[in-house]
């Protein structure tokens, strides 16, 4: 019993610890967007700031050349929100194909979706962008929003596919004999049980769509249509003074979508990643 005291006592210390080194620098952003912009770095190893100000986060939010941080927000929120919705709709009906209907060629197209889920993103960056030169979406929301609508994403297909498979067959079975068609069973019957899974598919794909980088820096060549992400680097600038207060006062800001959404939906979260639909 004594052993098994020390190994739970060390095994919380160890936990703990792990936590606080995870949370360390988040909390030393989130501090250091109260300290004046010349004493962030000076003053590194005191996470308290000596003097507490807002400047930082009325400087960020002023924004660039007219253009208010809010407006970066709205971009983030507009690609974000249309962007899920589209992974959402697309991958559920993916999904539902694979785990319920039987069609020629149907394990072929398996293996490429789990076979495009192993590539690196950056082998796909120069053939995707000469395609969407040529549409002539570059320079707009396209090339961020419009993909998702086709189910590009096959860990949002494999997620939906295994929670559907997990849903009794009998009630595909009852709702044919009653005159369901496949289109009638996936919206009256399927659908509405994807709940838990559809919640989780939604915030990863929310999170993706919020936190990228890389793709707006590709095709976004107007500040004014800068997501949060993207925006965030104009206060870095290597040729002349950076206003770091700012840039983590905004950053600060722009985890709070995120912090919020799993606060809320955590329930959710867990729910559609440790069950596998119904067990009958």
């Amino acid at each position: 019993m004594k052993t098994k005291n020390i190994r739970t006592v060390v095994y919380h210390v160890l936990v703990c610890g792990f936590g606080l080194a995870m949370l360390y620098p988040l909390c030393w952003m989130f501090m250091s967007s109260f300290k004046e912009t010349s004493t962030i770095f000076t003053t590194a190893g005191s996470l308290i700031p000596e003097k507490f100000t807002l400047e930082n986060y009325a400087n960020g939010w002023r924004g660039f050349a007219g253009v208010s941080f809010g407006t970066f927000f709205k971009n983030s929120l507009f690609i974000a929100v249309v962007g899920t919705i589209g992974t959402l709709a697309s991958s559920a009906c993916v999904a539902y194909g694979f785990a319920r209907c039987q069609f020629r060629g149907k394990k072929i197209l398996f293996g490429a979706m789990l076979a495009s889920m192993m590539l690196p993103g950056q082998i796909l960056m120069v053939p995707q962008y000469l395609w969407y030169e040529k549409l002539g979406w570059v320079g707009s929301f396209s090339p961020l929003i419009i993909p998702f609508f086709f189910a590009i994403q096959g860990f949002f297909v494999y997620l939906m596919m295994n929670f559907i498979e997990g849903i009794p067959t009998e009630l595909d079975e009852a709702a044919k004999i009653d005159g369901c068609s496949y289109y009638g069973i996936f919206f009256r019957i399927i659908l509405p049980l994807m709940a838990p899974s559809l919640i989780t598919g939604g915030i990863f794909s929310f999170m993706w769509r919020w936190d990228d980088f890389m793709s707006a820096l590709l095709y976004i060549n107007d500040a004014a249509m800068y997501p949060v992400a993207l925006a965030l680097k104009l206060f870095c600038d290597p040729g002349s003074s950076s206003d770091y207060g700012a840039m983590f006062a905004m950053a600060t800001l722009s985890i709070v979508p995120i912090v919020l959404i799993f606060i809320f939906f955590q329930k959710y979260l867990v729910d559609g990643i440790a069950t596998s639909g119904l067990k009958g």
